[in-house]
């Protein structure tokens, strides 16, 4: 079973509003907001559920961004790799650090002892194999002799805390990402990737063992740890978390490298889908996402997946929120017809009223569960954790039940009411929200 803890709607400040020149916020007020949970024990099932319905985490604070208000709005996204086509710039930047790690005589002498079939000729000039390509500078695939130029190795580990992975991400807060150094602790690295919520598990799957949970896939070479991706392995896909590399490296365009890396992992282990967190086209630092094609975005209101293509960007071009499924609901219906306008439309707004009593079915934050809706699902039965007691419990049986109302949110009812509204039913059902 998976614990949530609700820790409710709040705005905060826009970390993707800086100006262009500076690096800096502009000093124009931009902030978003979420809804927020912690967690103590999260299930891969449950999360690959959350994930599918908006919510991405940070440690183990998980949240849901509220689309419609947030300056810089923010999108799911995923790539299915079986489709994928890489572009040339992608291909161009894995081959040449495989030929960097390999080097040009290595590359020589093995041409010289072990010539390529016919049909491995054949092979190459017809396409590009992704995970062929990826693993090709490998030193545990690699033809000896010849000795490489240098001992490139890849290997997915848990996301412990170690000293060396503290010292890669030190490096690169401060020299890629320009962070004071007082700013950067132990602490935080562990907060923010090490540790995850989520529990690992290995199953068998078609003869092959899935590793599920968080894990850092860590790039070394001739021994020292240059790079490491922080991933989410999940029933149905690899979510990429964070990706951090020395800053030695910054030439060779490691962000393609290891998303490159990372789709070939989900094609080869069978997770069928790359996630790549959030796109947010309002940001340019943040459109390269959508460069891997086929992408297609999550629907802030249905959950229906949507092609990132021609009609879905002019939509984006034209507007800060986007929903295609609003679109053409509003589109097919007749002139005189009322429209369904959103109260609040700023995120700052919405954060005030919420703290002053305003309810997330008032609010009709996109995605959630309506009332009405909640009121169908057996809320009474859901399972909570109260205090030390070791196992979960009704919310039938708190004494201020009765007395509740899902449209309250200062009470028990309306808390686990509009927290069940934003996970959605068949996550809430694996679930026991969590109090103290």
């Amino acid at each position: 079973m998976s614990f949530l803890s609700p820790l409710g709607y709040s705005s905060e400040s826009c970390g993707y509003c800086k100006d262009a020149s500076t690096g800096r916020r502009s000093p124009k007020s931009h902030s978003g907001a979420s809804y927020y949970v912690s967690s103590k024990g999260l299930t891969v099932g449950v999360y690959q559920g959350l994930v599918d319905r908006g919510w991405r985490r940070s440690g183990t604070i998980l949240y849901k961004p509220d689309v419609l208000r947030h300056c810089c709005p923010h999108y799911t996204i995923r790539l299915p790799v079986e489709s994928f086509a890489p572009a040339r710039d992608h291909r161009q930047a894995v081959n040449r650090w495989n030929r960097y790690v390999l080097g040009d005589e290595y590359l020589k002498e093995v041409a010289k002892l072990y010539p390529k079939s016919k049909e491995d000729k054949k092979r190459q000039k017809n396409g590009f194999d992704l995970v062929t390509t990826v693993h090709e500078s490998e030193y545990p695939n690699l033809k000896r002799p010849p000795e490489p130029a240098h001992r490139f190795e890849v290997t997915l580990e848990p996301d412990d805390f170690t000293p060396e992975k503290f010292a890669l991400f030190k490096d690169y807060q401060k020299n890629v990402h320009h962070e004071a150094e007082s700013e950067i602790s132990a602490k935080g690295f562990k907060r923010f990737l090490c540790g995850s919520p989520l529990k690992r598990e290995t199953p068998d799957v078609d003869g092959k063992t899935l590793h599920l949970g968080s894990y850092h896939q860590c790039y070394r070479l001739d021994g020292r740890l240059i790079a490491m991706s922080v991933l989410d392995l999940l029933p149905h896909c690899v979510s990429g978390v964070y990706f951090i590399y020395h800053s030695d490296f910054e030439k060779w365009s490691f962000g393609k490298l290891s998303a490159m890396r990372e789709a070939a992992l989900a094609l080869e282990a069978g997770y069928k889908f790359y996630y790549m967190g959030f796109y947010i086209h309002s940001c340019v630092k943040m459109r390269y996402k959508g460069e891997y094609k086929p992408s297609y975005i999550l629907d802030p209101e249905t959950y229906n997946w949507d092609p990132l293509d021609g009609e879905l960007r002019e939509l984006f071009d034209a507007k800060p929120y986007v929903s295609l499924s609003r679109e053409r609901r509003l589109g097919a219906a007749p002139p005189s017809a009322e429209v369904d306008e959103y109260i609040h439309p700023s995120a700052k707004e919405a954060g005030e009223a919420v703290e002053n009593g305003l309810s997330l079915f008032d609010l009709k934050m996109p995605g959630l569960m309506t009332a009405e809706e909640v009121e169908e699902y057996p809320l009474d039965q859901q399972a909570i954790q109260v205090g030390k007691i070791p196992y979960p419990l009704t919310a039938e049986v708190l004494t201020s039940w009765e007395t509740g109302d899902i449209r309250q949110p200062a009470t028990i009812k309306g808390i686990i009411a509009e927290l069940v509204a934003c996970i959605g039913p068949d996550v809430a059902k694996e679930t026991a929200v969590s109090f103290g």
